[in-house]
């Protein structure tokens, strides 16, 4: 072998292991890619109790349960499943029943999604005062900004990432 094969051989080698490393790599974190599970997800997953993930979905209306020492019962549903979830702490100022939600916990032997984290989402019409303030100072204010979307064009939720 020439000095210039043994050089393509080594370069060639070396690009074949880094392939086998990156796919290796991503086989092992296909299942955590994703942004968040729905509950259709979970149930179809047949994720155990005790590993960790993030939940998404709507608060289902209606469900919201507030206990003692910051302890909150709510459900979240995505259309076709729901999902009891359990949380101990101060909910963000966008929470609320209707709105889009991600948890970030794991399932308990019950059932229950024992969330440690839980950030709300907004939806694409949110607009900072400031932002909305100034547009109207500016004249640039639309006035279908703050209008909401009707119920039979409203998106399902899918997974994705929190806006």
């Amino acid at each position: 072998m020439t000095r210039k094969q043994r050089r393509l051989t080594m370069i060639g080698g070396s690009l074949a292991v880094l392939a086998v490393a990156a796919a290796l790599v991503l086989n092992a974190m296909r299942d955590s890619i994703v942004f968040f599970s729905t509950p259709s997800m979970v149930v179809e997953k047949h994720i155990s109790a005790g590993k960790r993930f993030r939940l998404g979905g709507l608060v289902q209306p209606g469900s919201l349960q507030r206990g003692d020492n910051l302890a909150v019962n709510f459900s979240v549903a995505d259309g076709s499943a729901t999902l009891p979830v359990s949380y101990k702490g101060i909910l963000p100022d966008l929470f609320r029943e209707g709105q889009g939600v991600v948890a970030e916990g794991a399932l308990d032997a019950s059932g229950t999604f024992r969330a440690d984290t839980v950030l709300a989402k907004h939806d694409e019409t949110y607009m900072p005062k400031d932002v909305a303030d100034a547009l109207k100072e500016q004249g640039h204010w639309k006035d279908d900004y703050g209008k909401k979307p009707s119920a039979s064009a409203a998106p399902q939720p899918t997974q994705g990432a929190m806006r």
